[in-house]
């Protein structure tokens, strides 16, 4: 466990249910792993499709931000759909979640965004950037998902500029700041 202070309780450790490893285990991850579960055992998707906690890096004007996505959903070979957990408004939520879809995989964009609170849920089209529907039950399940892949459109960004301009709206949407107004610094840091 890191000794990096945070603004989460934390509860000791829990066990992974997507990966069995040992993780920290805060109020936000609790909610993280029921909705894995909730994917896999009300969805029906296996484990196996769930890719947990992929990070997208960016660095603009000086500040380093690791952008996280909780889940990436694959069927049939092809990432289909990202799920980003914040706690509280989901509108907030929508541009980072699309920004994210838009460029984390390198050959083309996931075509489709979730945000949730884990209570509530946004399905967006990641082209559009519109909001196909609402609330939790909308998520697809597998056997739709499996149906929805041979639809979906998966084209690349082939604007590099339009690429940066994505990870600049991830950067200054997911950077970290501190109760005292501040980018938090890791200890030992010069600017800690």
């Amino acid at each position: 466990m890191s000794d990096i202070p945070t603004h989460h309780r934390i509860y000791g450790t829990t066990i992974d249910f997507l990966s069995g490893e040992t993780v920290v285990d805060t109020d936000d991850e609790r909610l993280r792993q029921e909705l894995a579960r909730f994917l896999v055992e009300d969805k029906n998707y296996e484990k196996t499709d769930l890719a947990a906690r992929l990070t997208i890096e960016t660095l603009f004007a000086g500040q380093f931000v690791v952008s996280t996505i909780d889940f990436v959903l694959t069927v049939q070979g092809k990432k289909f759909m990202i799920i980003r957990y914040g706690p509280g408004s989901l509108v907030t939520r929508e541009r980072p979640a699309i920004a994210a879809a838009r460029v984390l995989e390198p050959a083309y964009q996931i075509p489709r965004a979730v945000v949730t609170n884990a209570r509530d849920a946004e399905l967006l089209d990641t082209r559009s950037g519109k909001v196909l529907a609402t609330g939790l039950a909308c998520l697809p399940d597998r056997s739709q998902a499996i149906q929805l892949v041979d639809s979906l459109t998966f084209a690349p960004i082939t604007d590099e500029k339009c690429r940066e301009r994505e990870l600049r709206i991830l950067n200054a949407f997911d950077v970290e700041v501190c109760c005292v107004g501040g980018p938090c610094a890791l200890p030992g840091a010069p600017e800690g």
